[in-house]
């Protein structure tokens, strides 16, 4: 595809959304937008006490997000006529949550947790569509400040591992104390010794740069190269920095992952020059998947061991298996779910199921066994918005939300290979992320209203 073709889609893209790309557009409206401003400088900021607990991270911008979204509410009935699907859907899972309330528990800490992380989503596509839509601020303002806000997240993960290297030590107990969860003492039980950036642990890294700043290149790369290239060294450098800091085993996973996908979207498929360019960056691409799995020593050991290999590797099935297990083991709460906040129910009553399944494997199931026991409805998560979902809200929810956003796609008109890439890549980063205000998806939703129909290389 051709400058001039991309330049096109991505004036079209915005164009259909009625943002235009003239260079005269506000940076405010009014006061409330300092708010929106504020969310999206708070993005890269969720793991700090600052920040109200959500399922196994405390960010902050989804409630800023909300409270531009009220701030703004004479704009709501303009963003309701365009998403009013994905406003009636939170309703329904409050309905079917209500019935397991009655059928369950009621729980209504964790409850109001969950569904809090539910509204945060809509309270981000809500907010996007008031910012860029409606109001027409400036979003060349918006990817400076978040270019700025993800370097400096990155910096102080830098500064974070020069404090552990040199044992800097009230470095790092101011980020001991900062952080909700902090990886950066050696004692850690979650796995010490590693920058964490401001994230709520190492391997939400790659939700960020490929669910948020990879997706803001494919939307802006035809008007704006400046930017978009910014954005192409700052993930590159934030991935490789991460990878040689050793952060974690997800984000060299997630960085393979997100190139395939890349590789498979730049590249033309209709003509052999182009299959064969793109064939051989895969090719290359999979050769540095084999060369990291030789080279890391925990992907190694996953590699030649499965499960037993990583302990945190294996705590993502065990963890996802009890409450799966009791769903699958109640017919009624496998289609109506065991409503928002109770995961311990689920858990508790799939423990035994789990605990059999795991040594029929020849797994060690001491520890999920003992993981299962301890779980009430404060302490208790996934590390999968798939399983939490499907266990809180059941199988006719999920499977009404995958068609809500298939169809969501096809009513926009906006199938097409960056649309596909996208897609998937969203899938991929939520295995092993619960949290449902993530900015991924809302920003998926919201852009794919804005694309017209694209025609794939």
């Amino acid at each position: 595809m051709t400058d001039s073709n991309i330049a096109g889609i991505a004036e079209a893209d915005f164009g259909k959304a009625g943002v235009s790309f003239d260079n005269d557009r506000p940076i405010l409206v009014d006061s409330s937008d300092f708010l929106f401003y504020a969310a999206l400088a708070m993005l890269p900021i969720d793991g700090t006490v600052a920040g109200p607990y959500m399922p196994f991270w405390t960010p902050l911008s989804p409630w800023l997000f909300m409270a531009y979204a009220v701030a703004n509410w004479r704009l709501l009935p303009q963003v309701w006529h365009r998403f009013r699907a994905f406003f009636l859907f939170p309703v329904l899972l409050i309905a079917l949550s209500a019935v397991d309330w009655c059928l369950v528990a009621f729980h209504r800490l964790p409850a109001l947790v969950s569904l809090a992380g539910v509204a945060g989503a809509l309270a981000c596509l809500c907010a996007l569509d008031m910012a860029l839509r409606i109001k027409r601020l400036s979003w060349r303002r918006m990817l400076d400040l978040l270019i700025l806000v993800y370097w400096f997240a990155f910096a102080v993960g830098v500064v974070q591992r020069l404090s552990i290297m040199f044992d800097w030590t009230s470095v790092k107990n101011f980020f001991i104390h900062l952080m909700s969860r902090q990886y950066i003492s050696s004692t850690s039980h979650w796995g010490g010794g590693r920058p964490q950036f401001l994230f709520a642990e190492p391997s939400y890294i790659g939700m960020h740069l490929f669910g948020v700043l990879l997706p803001l290149i494919w939307l802006v790369r035809g008007r704006d190269h400046k930017r978009a290239n910014q954005l192409r060294v700052l993930i590159m450098v934030f991935a490789a920095g991460s990878v040689l800091m050793g952060a974690g085993v997800r984000i060299i996973l997630d960085s393979i992952i997100a190139l395939v996908f890349v590789i498979i979207e730049m590249n033309s498929w209709h003509t052999w020059r182009g299959r064969l360019v793109a064939f051989g960056e895969l090719v290359v691409t999979v050769g540095l998947g084999a060369c990291s799995v030789a080279v890391n020593h925990r992907l190694s050991s996953i590699a030649e061991l499965g499960f037993d290999g990583d302990g945190s590797f294996y705590a993502r099935l065990w963890q996802s298996l009890g409450p799966g297990a009791g769903a699958l083991k109640h017919p009624k709460q496998l289609l109506l779910g065991y409503g928002a906040g109770n995961l311990s129910d689920a858990t508790h009553q799939g423990a035994d199921a789990a605990v059999r399944s795991l040594e029929r494997l020849g797994l060690n199931a001491s520890a999920p066994k003992g993981w299962y026991a301890q779980v009430t409805p404060a302490n208790m998560f996934t590390m999968s918005a798939y399983t939490s979902f499907f266990v809180e809200f059941g199988l006719i929810a999920s499977v009404i939300l995958v068609v809500l956003v298939l169809w969501w796609i096809s009513h926009n008109h906006a199938w097409n290979k960056t649309t596909v890439c996208w897609l998937l890549l969203t899938i991929y980063l939520y295995v092993q992320f619960e949290g449902y205000a993530f900015y991924a998806l809302p920003l998926l939703l919201w852009a794919v209203a804005a694309v017209p129909r694209l025609k794939s290389k």
